[in-house]
Order: structure tokens, then sequence, then C-alpha cells
């Protein structure tokens, strides 16, 4: 599916059929152009895919222009847009791609293990960077029940899976901080990659199970090619993308990453993100 990022379904346009006319200004639609790229990173980490992430993020739009009372049940237009996408979601089962893959698989096993609710909640605080308050509207939950979830969710996932990751961030600082959180939280750092050829030798010895990656690298390389290159030589592994120009990942012009955090990033963001991805793999290899 093709998605154009930069403009939601126009006021008064042709195509809308009988709710021609609904959305109330063009402030709204610019509202939801700019949250959609965030729905659609959310749908694709709950589901496991992009294809089947923007099934559901479409199906969010679809029902928004087929009813205007879902829009000004919060005082936000994107937690309207999440809440949506939640009440599509929960009504669907919550189901995640089948994988013919083994690893994905077994991950799609632990998941189902989880205590019903926590991951959305954990991913829509640490990773959308919702409150309580918002993710108790987006879930219809109290505050309380909310907050519940999210302390859940880092408790079952953190103890679930642990592996060897390798970090590839030419900022020395930002790289000694990612090894600390990593190593705290139980797993091993393969080793730091500040450049391309660095990254795909250090993966030649030490195949991680989890990839960190910056986009921009010191020599002026790509993290994406060299995280495309490890891939292609060694197999597929759980990437989380770590950048300050997300809207690069964002475009809606090619395959995205389920996990990319913007920086600045919070050490919550890492911890949630290091977790669903060791969880659950969900890589589809980017096009550089």
């Amino acid at each position: 599916m093709a998605w154009n990022t930069t403009a939601a379904p126009e006021v008064g346009s042709e195509k809308h059929g009988k709710n021609e006319g609904y959305f109330p200004d063009m402030d709204t639609t610019a509202e939801i152009s700019r949250a959609l790229p965030y729905l659609r990173r959310y749908a694709r980490a709950l589901t496991g895919a992009q294809a089947s992430g923007d099934n559901y993020a479409a199906a969010t739009l679809e029902a928004i222009l087929s009813d205007r009372s879902l829009l000004g049940q919060t005082s936000s237009i994107k937690t309207d847009l999440f809440r949506t996408f939640h009440g599509i979601w929960s009504t669907s089962g919550a189901p995640m791609e089948e994988e013919e893959d083994a690893t994905r698989r077994a991950a799609q096993k632990h998941l189902a293990r989880l205590t019903p609710n926590t991951r959305e909640a954990l991913l829509l605080h640490t990773v959308e960077e919702f409150t309580y308050s918002d993710i108790a509207r987006i879930m219809q939950v109290d505050q309380s029940e909310a907050e519940e979830l999210v302390s859940l969710a880092r408790a079952e996932m953190a103890d679930a899976v642990c592996g060897k990751v390798m970090i590839i961030e030419d900022e020395s600082i930002i790289a000694m901080d990612l090894e600390s959180l990593v190593t705290e939280m139980g797993h091993r750092v393969t080793g730091i990659a500040r450049t391309h050829k660095e990254a795909v030798d250090l993966a030649g010895s030490d195949m991680p199970d989890l990839i960190l990656a910056d986009i921009q690298l010191a020599d002026n390389s790509s993290g994406i090619e060299a995280v495309n290159e490890v891939m292609t030589d060694m197999g597929s592994c759980p990437v989380i993308f770590i950048t300050a120009f997300p809207e690069r990942l964002l475009s809606g012009e090619r395959k995205e990453p389920a996990f990319l955090i913007a920086k600045p990033y919070t050490q919550e963001q890492v911890r949630s993100a290091v977790s669903q991805a060791m969880f659950f793999s969900s890589t589809e290899t980017l096009t550089a």
C-alpha cells in the first residue's frame, strides 16, 4: 500500500461519496495528516508487519470518514485517531499476522502469554508518548488501569527474552548510554560500530539478536544501508532505528521500520523498544 503521509482526505472531496464535506475544516485534515505516520508506526509494532499495520490504519480513516462523531471524543485529534484505531483493533480480536518464519512464530507464542492490553499500553506510553490519561481515553479504561497495564508490561517483557545487541552509532556519548541501558536490561552488547563497514564486520564476527542503529554515520555512510547489508549477508533480526531524522523513515514511500525512536530519546523509550523488538521480531528490511 502506498501512502501519502502529507495529506489526509480533503474537505469536500468527491471521493467521499455520502461523506462529502465531512471534515469540519482544513486544520482538522492537517492534524490527521500529521498524526497518521505515528498511527502507522504503532499499528506496525502491534501487528508485526507494515502491510497488516497499514490495513488497520486505513480502516481507521475509513471509520472516521463514515462517522464524524469519532472526532471530538477527546481534546486531541491525534488521541481520537488512536482511540478509533483501538476500537477496530480490539473488536477484531487484536490479531497478529500469521508468520511462516519459525523465529517470528515463537515470538508470537510469547505474546500470547502476555496479560491482555499490556503491550498496547506500553507502546502508547513509552514510544508514542501519550500520557496515562490519554491512554485511558484511547483504550477506554480508567487511568489507574492504564498505569497498571504499563507497569505490568514492563515487568513481563523485561523478563521474557535476553540476547545479543549490536549498536550502530557514531556519537560516542549516545553509544555509551545505549550500551549501558541495554546491559542493565540483561542483554550482551556485541560491540559498537561507527561506520557502515564496521557494522558489517562486527555482525560478521558476532551476529546479534537485535540491532540498534542510527541512520547517519560518522563517515557519511548510511545506517540503513549497513543494516540491509547485514540482513542480506547473515539473515534477519529485529532492528530499532534511533535517529534525529525520523521523517526520513516515515515518508510512506518505502518500507518502514516497526521500531523507530526520535532523538533526543528517553531511557524509557529505549527500554520499551528493546523489550518489544526482542519479544516480537518485527523487521522488514528497508530499501536505502
